[in-house]
């Protein structure tokens, strides 16, 4: 038996999906740039000896991570063999002295006999003596030249410091028998620590950092925020872009810019009680340049592969992918793929979903509903409800209207077979 009615054909809707969502704003932002270093003193040699000999006195300050000053006598060399050298060298100039008297004496003798006996003639260089006074004058300056030489050997058998510093390691102690040249210790100066930083091509950018970038004066330098965890506190340290190396670094194809502290152990140091130390690795914080315009949305808004994701009041979804200039861990800020205004999902969510419709709450208070597609679907299914019970009615009624007008038909036709009837009985009558 062949259907009456066709079956009725329903849509399936689309599954609506929760997600919490931003509005994109328009803002000036100032941009900076994350990097990471390690801090070294900008000075640190080899603390080695002069002059051989052994060891007689070592500095109670020369320990490992004992401060000393400039000129610090750190460690002595015996001096008696240079104080022999001094004596013989005094001894050796008194006698050049005495031999360069004698001979300015006796030239000076030469000179009147030949005034005597000369008869008026010139005299010659040698009948006055002047070759034996140029040898004494020699002579005198050799054994003065001797002399200083003494003295500077016999200085030099105190090893001092060259400047304010630290002690990184000690080497030689007492009683060794050192040769010029032989490490006694490593040292470092504590007037400026610093920091190499490698700097990226976006990184470079967005400080606007030339190359070969040497700062005219302190003053005029890039600041720099350096900050380290030392005591389970975070400790900052305030410096400068001094300059930049000479070139890329060849294996990360980077930029390093060196950051300097000055006085890192006084002034300079964090909260005035915390040194930076060589060895401490730092993170370094630079400012950049200010851009007006830009728009900024949440970090989590930003997809893989530069995209972002908006809805609309009709909680439609779109891929836009979008122009990124600066991020950090709470917002991303872009040059253009979105505008101002936009409506961007922060929840996480797969691309395959982008064909969902979105129910769009505020992502710092779920509270506030920002797209409700779930109402707009409930009204829509209501009027539909409404419309078929109108129309369920409609075609009640219609039925009803049907059977009414059969039922007149056949009243009608009723109606006019009686009404015949009478009219042939009048008919008969009539004729009678």
């Amino acid at each position: 038996m062949p259907l009456k009615k066709k079956p009725e054909v329903k849509k399936r809707s689309r599954p609506v999906l929760a997600v919490t969502a931003s509005i994109a704003v328009s803002d000036t932002v100032q941009l900076k740039v994350n990097v990471q270093g390690e801090s070294r003193p900008r000075t640190e040699i080899d603390l080695v000896p002069e002059v051989a000999g052994k060891i007689v006195y070592v500095s109670p300050k020369f320990i490992s991570g004992g401060l000393f000053a400039k000129g610090d006598v750190l460690y002595r060399i015996d001096p008696a063999d240079f104080n022999v050298a001094v004596v013989r060298a005094e001894a050796a100039v008194a006698r050049a002295q005495q031999i360069l008297l004698r001979e300015q004496s006796e030239g000076a003798i030469a000179r009147l006999d030949w005034d005597d006996l000369g008869g008026g003639k010139e005299a010659t260089d040698l009948t006055l003596r002047k070759p034996q006074l140029l040898e004494a004058q020699a002579g005198l300056q050799s054994a003065q030249a001797d002399l200083d030489n003494a003295n500077i050997r016999l200085r030099r058998a105190a090893v001092t410091a060259p400047f304010n510093g630290r002690v990184r390691e000690k080497v030689a102690d007492i009683g060794q028998y050192v040769n010029p040249g032989a490490r006694l210790g490593r040292i470092f100066s504590t007037d400026i620590a610093e920091v190499r930083l490698a700097l990226s091509d976006a990184d470079i950018a967005r400080i606007d950092l030339p190359l070969a970038y040497v700062a005219k004066s302190r003053d005029a330098a890039l600041d720099v925020k350096l900050s380290a965890i030392i005591g389970g506190k975070v400790r900052i340290w305030n410096g400068k872009i001094m300059r930049t190396d000479a070139a890329y670094d060849p294996q990360t194809r980077s930029m390093f810019a060196i950051a300097e502290v000055v006085d890192p152990y006084g002034k300079g140091a964090a909260d005035g009680n915390y040194p930076m130390s060589p060895g401490l690795f730092v993170d370094a914080q630079i400012e950049g340049k200010t851009l007006e315009g830009v728009i900024i949305i949440p970090r989590d808004a930003l997809r893989p592969n530069d995209k972002v994701y908006t809805v609309n009041q009709d909680g439609i979804a779109k891929i836009h992918d979008v122009d990124v200039l600066d991020t950090n861990p709470e917002r991303a800020a872009l040059l253009g793929g979105i505008t101002p205004g936009a409506l961007v999902i922060v929840s996480p969510m797969e691309q395959s979903q982008i064909n969902y419709k979105f129910r769009a709450l505020d992502v710092n208070d779920p509270t506030i509903i920002l797209v409700d597609t779930k109402k707009d679907e409930d009204e829509k299914d209501k009027k539909k409800d409404d419309a078929q019970v109108d129309l369920a009615a409609a075609k009640k009624k219609l039925a009803e209207s049907k059977k009414s007008y059969v039922a007149a038909q056949k009243e009608y036709a009723i109606a006019k077979k009686e009404s015949r009837k009478k009219n042939k009985k009048k008919s008969k009558a009539g004729d009678e």
